[in-house]
């Protein structure tokens, strides 16, 4: 192929997905990134159990884009009005208290945290963190934190009486997203209910307080891994990506939905349950302590993980 050989051999190099492969890893992309069950753990079991080679880190920052474009549209009316209200307050002093200035330095102060602790961990992120036993020890120890923060939380506040000390307070605990199996949104909603807000708003500010984490840790892994791009076949990550994005946008508007009558209690005996059969295939041989097949769940790791572990 000339001069494009090597450029062509980068860009199809690594490991093939099939299609089947790429709808499921599509499903488990949308659905676990945003709710509070931690795609960490679902990534750990899935490749020892269904014995599946890596995928690609560049294969996971491409899909990741249909979760980021479903926040983006479902939140579009959100987003449009926030970023009309902050670029406001710059030329007009009277409304730098306004709601909507407010969020959007809450949200943009928020996401400085995770960049800073994601840069700075990425290497033990991506190595030690990585165990079986600190994955299901995260995906129970942080189901009691969400517990205790569905007891105490006094759940009045709504958008509109959000602080940018909020988004800082709850910025920090996004950072704890850096532990594989904690998940971002889990973090995220867990420091709003403590900071008093509604379930509702809780979800929302976590979803919005995700976007400019989660584009730019696909930004960084895509360029990061720019050499592997799509190796796995750009069919299947065509589909994960369009599958990811449905799924994504679906689990958004569920639980939007569902807290707003209901506690977030489905998901704490989810996670403690899950925790417990990781832990208890671990201990029978079936998974291993560090997996070295599987996707590595890039998004909610770090800058380039911190999209969830969802």
């Amino acid at each position: 192929m000339g001069y494009l050989g090597p450029i062509w051999r980068d860009f199809t190099s690594g490991v093939h997905v099939d299609l089947i492969q790429a709808v499921v890893l599509g499903l488990i992309q949308g659905l676990t990134e945003f709710l509070p069950i931690s795609s960490s753990g679902h990534l750990f079991l899935l490749p020892d159990l269904l014995h599946w080679n890596d995928a690609g880190a560049g294969f996971t920052a491409v899909i990741q884009l249909g979760t980021i474009l479903a926040v983006l549209i479902y939140f579009r009316h959100d987003l449009a009005r926030t970023l009309k209200g902050w670029t406001a307050a710059f030329s007009d002093p009277t409304k730098r208290n306004s709601s909507e200035a407010r969020l959007a330095w809450g949200i943009v102060l928020g996401t400085i945290p995770i960049s800073v602790c994601g840069l700075a961990l990425e290497k033990k992120i991506d190595t030690d963190f990585r165990s079986a036993v600190i994955v299901s020890g995260t995906l129970i120890s942080f189901a009691l934190l969400l517990w205790a923060a569905e007891a105490v939380g006094k759940r009045k506040r709504g958008l509109s009486d959000v602080t940018v000390k909020d988004g800082i307070v709850i910025g920090l605990w996004q950072c704890l997203a850096l532990v594989p199996g904690s998940s971002r949104s889990g973090c995220t909603i867990t420091g709003a209910l403590f900071s008093g807000m509604d379930r509702a708003t809780a979800a929302r500010y976590s979803f919005l307080l995700s976007i400019p984490a989660v584009i730019l840790s696909g930004l960084y892994k895509m360029f990061k891994e720019r050499h592997e791009l799509l190796g796995a076949g750009a069919v299947p990550t065509l589909v994960a990506t369009v599958v990811a994005f449905v799924t994504g946008y679906w689990s958004i508007s569920f639980l939007m939905k569902y807290l707003q009558t209901r506690s977030t209690g489905v998901f704490i005996v989810y996670r403690i349950v899950l925790g417990l059969l990781i832990l208890t295939l671990l201990m029978a041989g079936v998974v291993r302590a560090k997996p070295t097949s599987g996707p590595t769940a890039f998004h909610t790791h770090g800058i380039h993980q911190a999209a969830s572990r969802a």
